[in-house]
């Protein structure tokens, strides 16, 4: 049999068209796990977060989480905040005096601390031990106050929950994604970009 007879034959066609589609089924295959991989890399992975431009203080964050104490913790944006001697996120309305009384307050839990700074200015810091994300503070703030206190999520004690107990009760929609690189809003920073 010559070489050119050995192209012709029919088995020989047929085991080198079985060859070439096993070593094209590889390829497609090596290069779709490269591809799967490459993408699973890449993918972006999200946590919930409080758009506090939203909230509108609900008191829900404290009651909803699956958690026994709520992963809702109340911050303050140190830059907005005007150092007032008369904070209305820490004084109830028509407190009998200006001090740290119990009966003065309005955080239910003394999670918000009082220290005198010089003259008429004093730092309010959030104990986030003792805060229960009602948001009782962070409603006064926005009622009479510049908004320096507000509702966030806290990721060192967030579950992210696939469907968050407390965005599904949420009635202002206030829950949402954002990237796990940046899991804060900072109010002063402004809206949130989604």
């Amino acid at each position: 049999m010559s070489m050119s007879d050995k192209s012709e034959d029919p088995r020989l066609s047929r085991r080198s068209f079985l060859h070439n589609m096993a070593r094209s089924a590889l390829a497609v295959g090596v290069v779709g796990l490269a591809g799967t991989a490459f993408g699973v890399g890449r993918r972006k992975e999200y946590v919930w977060q409080i758009d506090p431009f939203k909230c509108i203080q609900c008191g829900r964050c404290a009651t909803n989480c699956v958690l026994d104490v709520s992963a809702v913790k109340c911050v303050h944006d140190m830059e907005m905040c005007g150092y007032c001697k008369i904070c209305t996120g820490f004084l109830r309305p028509g407190y009998a005096e200006v001090n740290e009384g119990a009966e003065n307050q309005l955080c239910p839990t003394n999670a918000i601390q009082r220290k005198y700074i010089e003259g008429p200015y004093y730092e309010y810091t959030i104990d986030e031990s003792l805060c229960i994300g009602c948001g009782q503070c962070v409603k006064g703030c926005g009622a009479f106050g510049n908004g320096s206190l507000y509702l966030q999520v806290r990721h060192d004690r967030c579950l992210n929950c696939n469907e968050c107990s407390i965005a599904r009760e949420c009635p202002s929609n206030a829950f949402i994604r954002l990237p796990v690189d940046r899991p804060y809003v900072i109010k002063h920073e402004g809206k949130v970009e989604l």
